[in-house]
């Protein structure tokens, strides 16, 4: 049987179009501001409820009962407020979130989602119903952020994406080990590897955008900077906004889009060695490779995937790196 995810991902893809001739390109992928009130009823009847104030203090109640009340706000990003309001019904969105975003709950077993507003026909919600789709699923190598459902809301050219919420915070305290490490990354290059290998490029690359669920998983998020390639046009284009930009893209140049993601791949996994405190020299061997200054001689995605695993392969059993 068919789920209701994966009819929205058929339908919504056959009511859209990836051709920027009927709309401003700049306009659609712009980040969006949804009056959330709104579209409140149609979300919980899709099963997630926004987050209200009664949430929010119920989460101080079972979480925040020893911390200091000074600490609150910078411990809770902003959510001190709703101890303040009096309809515990009302939304309470968290002020560290931006105005596309909502934390939500999943009514059938309390899983704690996220939700955010896209337009209809954001370069975005095209990757993510791709990534998204059946045949993606089922790739190993594929780790985007799990997606619950797509809620489409033609009239208004809205759609709001439910996915998973996972941790931001890729490692735990320290100390942890080498192959948690080793782990982490594995997932990073290889999800990366994945998207160049289906022409997608991901242009925003960094340890922010790669979160877990502390269950050995980890998973890539914010795909509005990223693009689809089409193999037969040139892949050189103009490059903004990212998080880690290489040179070519800090002189204004037109840019392979997949060296930038490769230079951007190579500086994360120089901050998580740093990070994590463990210094591996075939790791930071790799990474020069991949931030030479020259696009052209950096190697491939797939090239470090592959240098990757031959570098986990020599450290023996214990830094064995499952899927």
């Amino acid at each position: 049987m068919t789920s209701s995810t994966e009819w929205d991902l058929e339908s919504i893809a056959s009511s859209t179009s990836s051709s920027a001739s009927s709309f401003d390109e700049d306009e659609v992928n712009a980040r969006i501001s949804p009056y959330w009130t709104k579209y409140r009823s149609l979300i919980e009847r899709r099963g997630f409820q926004l987050d209200t104030v009664r949430d929010v203090k119920e989460y101080y109640q079972r979480h925040c009962s020893n911390i200091d009340k000074q600490e609150l706000h910078t411990y809770l990003s902003g959510y001190h407020r709703a101890l303040a309001r009096s309809d515990e019904d009302a939304l309470c969105k968290d002020a560290g979130l931006r105005d596309g975003l909502f934390r939500a709950t999943r009514g059938l077993d309390g899983l704690k989602v996220m939700v955010k507003a896209v337009h209809r026909d954001s370069r975005e919600l095209d990757i993510v119903r791709y990534l998204s789709a059946p045949a993606q699923q089922r790739d190993p190598m594929n780790h985007c952020i799990p997606i619950l459902d797509l809620i489409d809301m033609p009239q208004d050219d809205i759609c709001f994406i439910v996915m998973e919420e996972w941790s931001r915070n890729m490692f735990p305290e320290a100390p942890f080990s080498l192959r948690y490490l080793l782990v982490a990354l594995h997932h990073c290059i290889e999800h990366i590897a994945f998207m160049h290998r289906h022409h997608i490029a991901h242009l925003d690359i960094s340890l922010h955008n790669f979160l877990t669920n502390y269950n050995g998983r980890y998973a890539c998020i914010d795909y509005e900077l990223s693009h689809r390639i089409d193999k037969a046009s040139s892949p050189w284009i103009l490059c903004s906004r990212g998080t880690e930009m290489p040179p070519e893209v800090e002189r204004g140049r037109p840019s392979n889009p997949f060296m930038v993601d490769v230079w951007a791949l190579g500086i994360l996994i120089l901050r998580a060695c740093k990070l994590a405190g463990i210094h591996v020299p075939e790791l930071m061997h790799l990474a020069k490779s991949m931030l030479n200054e020259n696009p052209d001689k950096r190697p491939p995605a797939a090239a470090v995937l592959k240098e990757f695993q031959q570098v986990v392969a020599t450290m023996g059993e214990t830094c064995h790196i499952c899927p």
